[in-house]
């Protein structure tokens, strides 16, 4: 059997990058193996918890928001479905972008004695959680057959939805990557900014309430709009989807991910000596 054969050559790596990263295939596939493996090594439960994690979740916000705030579902909508279709992407992205944020640091042996593109392992951390995003979508599956909540055809547009979350994880988690090589007190930012997001996104309620003059402006997080997809996607009847927030958002992502990948290049080569 031929195999290929990698020549690094002074000079050259810039121009090969791209085409490196897709040479580098086999080990994006095995850091995102290795991650699978070690999230659930040793534990009682293990993937179930990608399970627990969201059933909980949504029986505290239930009872939060719906029976004890009173906040308003959508038309027929059961307040749990409501809440799953907005926690399962918000979930995914935050895991991912947490993920995201610490792979450089997590890899530095690897990183600090081989060469390869580095952009391998932030989109690794992000693979992983796909995993994680398909079990808890048995969790949302099992929801809807016990309240008889059969959706649309417009369920199908989900993976475009997951995708859009997956890229705005990406884009911000090179940011917090690249930085948190120079900068550890990124490990102290990123959860409470993870919870804070979790608060100013629409996960626990419904993006109705609120007020028609700050939707734009309210779109300019990036989750917004991906959870008002979701909720469209998921939810039948007269689903409310602001497009404009929704084209706003998906403006916000395309420039994290550039601007994330530009600056992750721009110190990508000073990595390996201060990690």
């Amino acid at each position: 059997m031929k195999k290929s054969r990698l020549v690094i050559e002074a000079g050259q790596t810039e121009k090969q990058y791209w085409r490196d990263l897709w040479q580098y295939r086999e080990l994006f596939y095995f850091l995102s193996w290795r991650d699978i493996l070690v999230r659930y090594k040793q534990t009682a439960i293990g993937i179930a918890w990608a399970l627990i994690r969201p059933f909980l979740t949504m029986i505290v916000f239930t009872v939060l928001f719906s029976n004890l705030a009173n906040l308003p579902t959508q038309e027929d909508t059961p307040y749990p479905i409501l809440v799953l279709a907005a926690l399962l992407p918000w979930q995914f992205f935050a895991a991912s972008l947490g993920q995201t944020s610490q792979s450089l640091v997590s890899n530095a042996n690897l990183i600090s004695k081989i060469y390869f593109p580095r952009l391998l392992v932030p989109a690794s951390a992000i693979a992983v959680n796909f995993v994680d995003l398909l079990v808890s979508g048995m969790l949302l599956l099992g929801v809807m057959i016990w309240y008889q909540y059969i959706p649309t055809w417009r369920i199908l547009t989900l993976p475009f939805f997951v995708s859009i979350a997956a890229l705005a994880a990406f884009g911000v988690g090179l940011w917090f990557a690249a930085i948190y090589v120079r900068f550890r007190d990124v490990a102290q930012v990123i959860p409470f900014l993870i919870q804070l997001g979790q608060y100013v996104s629409p996960v626990g309620y419904s993006v109705e309430i609120i007020p028609a003059q700050w939707r734009l402006l309210y779109s300019l997080n990036p989750m917004v709009g991906v959870i008002d997809g979701f909720r469209w996607a998921i939810l039948k009847g007269e689903s409310s989807f602001y497009l404009p927030g929704f084209v706003l958002a998906l403006g916000v992502v395309v420039l994290l991910v550039w601007t994330g990948i530009r600056y992750f290049r721009s110190v990508e080569r000073t990595f390996a000596d201060i990690i």
